[in-house]
């Protein structure tokens, strides 16, 4: 053993072992229908494309608790998410410098007339979509997502879903 490493400390050289291991990034969505099984889609301003409602994790943030955090943020709404349904992962590509992990969990069925609020500065709309017209709102890594989110809830079940693809 080197010098060095004999006369650091063990809690920083494991300190700095963490440091220089590799990261991901970390989101949290909820899958909510409405009684009919139509999913709830949110607008971002900032995409071209529609979403569930969630988010990026807050740095150190579980992944449910992050899950409540950004519905209640984005739309209103203040629930303790249901069952993990999804877990997906994403290989960097293009812009994404870092692979992606993203959790779906349960956001339940909303009743009809459940006040929806949207998060004027990051949301434009929302709407309740069909699963077979999900591919006309989502890109396709999503609609994967979404289906297998429905896959799991059916199953009562979680989906693991690696995404290589673009």
């Amino acid at each position: 053993m080197p010098d060095a490493a004999r006369t650091t400390p063990p809690d920083a050289r494991e300190a700095a072992w963490f440091a220089q291991l590799p990261t991901v990034v970390a989101a949290a969505a909820a899958l909510f229908t409405n009684q009919a099984g139509r999913v709830l889609l949110v607008k971002p301003n900032y995409r071209d494309h529609w979403s569930l409602a969630g988010g990026i994790l807050e740095p150190g943030e579980p992944p449910h608790v992050g899950c409540r955090r950004e519905v209640s943020e984005e739309i209103g709404l203040d629930i303790e998410p249901g069952p993990l349904l999804v877990i997906g992962w994403m290989a960097p590509g293009g812009v994404r410098t870092r692979p992606v992990m993203h959790f779906v969990f349960d956001g339940g069925v909303l009743a009809d007339g459940t006040p929806i609020r949207l998060q004027e500065s990051e949301l434009d709309d929302y709407r309740f979509v069909d699963a077979g017209d999900l591919d006309r709102y989502l890109p396709t890594f999503l609609t994967a997502r979404v289906a297998a989110a429905l896959r799991g809830r059916a199953r009562g079940a979680t989906v693991y879903l690696p995404w290589t693809g673009s």
